[in-house]
């Protein structure tokens, strides 16, 4: 079996520590504040330095897809290694970002033809597409060949699913989601939407009033959906900015306290998902573990 290199945009927001024991290869999405200057993720611009420029930015942030040519100088290294290429990449409904991994697949494979390169898209964004990747190495390191791994994958990341709330609707707004109206509606009101991401696309599913009755309503929604096959799925808890640790916090212990298997770190959300929510996102991303499909 020749040996392949797990690779994923960095919109999986996987913790950083966490991606360096996975060995995983992380293509950076980037960020701008004023349009012109734009600033490589986890290169440049951690998630608690991109939400503190947030806060302090008169300016909602843009972001900026990896080019083609970063995914060639991420994979290329690995190619001459020897090693053939698994990319998962963030939903191609939300962004080109699996385009410019397939471009770059079609250019070095003219110049390695003896070389495989594999491009997933993982229908996911943040958490849950970080629990793909997270599970893609697990195979991996399991045995799995490229074609096992790839053909479980399709499989898998169907089960995967975000739910997750927000205290301000302003970049929703912002980003044309919602519209100005229900944006002034929800501030006045302390309407707090509860949102879910599945099969590569975001819903709004339902609203409640008041930030706690949100995080009880994500809590129960997930734990509805699980049901009492709690160790077929694996979890994590998401959060943005560093003010709401806390609140994620609670909500992964109460999840453990429960029986169900949550990944040990919070983790954050990055820029990718922080430009179109904001700041203030909490949540809880889930996926069958391979061994249950």
């Amino acid at each position: 079996m020749r040996p392949y290199q797990i690779i994923s945009d960095s919109s999986c927001d996987i913790p950083v520590g966490l991606a360096s024991t996975l060995d995983l290869g992380i293509v950076p999405y980037s960020a701008s504040f004023d349009g012109v200057e734009y600033h490589k993720e986890l290169l440049d611009l951690t998630p608690e330095e991109f939400y503190d420029k947030v806060k302090e930015s008169k300016t909602y942030p843009q972001t900026s897809l990896p080019p083609i040519q970063d995914y060639i100088d991420v994979f290329e290294p690995y190619l001459k290694e020897g090693k053939d290429i698994l990319c998962i990449c963030l939903t191609a409904k939300f962004s080109g970002s699996f385009q410019s991994a397939n471009n770059a697949k079609q250019i070095l494979e003219e110049t390695y033809p003896d070389s495989r390169i594999e491009v997933v898209d993982s229908i996911g964004a943040t958490g849950s597409q970080g629990l793909l990747v997270y599970e893609a190495c697990r195979m991996r390191d399991t045995g799995y060949d490229l074609d096992r791994l790839v053909s479980t994958l399709e499989q898998q990341k169907l089960t995967s699913k975000i739910n997750f709330t927000i205290d301000s609707l302003d970049f929703l707004q912002h980003g044309g989601r919602i519209g100005k109206a229900t944006a002034l509606a929800g501030a006045i009101l302390n309407i707090k939407p509860i949102i879910v991401v599945k099969e590569g696309e975001l819903f709004p599913e339902s609203k409640v009033r008041g930030h706690k009755k949100a995080l009880r309503a994500i809590l129960d929604m997930t734990e509805k959906e699980i049901g009492e096959v709690k160790d077929d799925y694996e979890i994590c808890v998401i959060r943005a900015e560093k003010e709401r640790q806390a609140a994620a916090e609670e909500i992964a212990e109460e999840l453990r306290n429960k029986g169900f298997h949550v990944m040990e770190d919070i983790w954050p959300v990055g820029i990718t998902i922080g430009t179109h929510c904001g700041p203030t996102a909490v949540g809880i991303c889930y996926i069958k573990k391979y061994e249950a499909l």
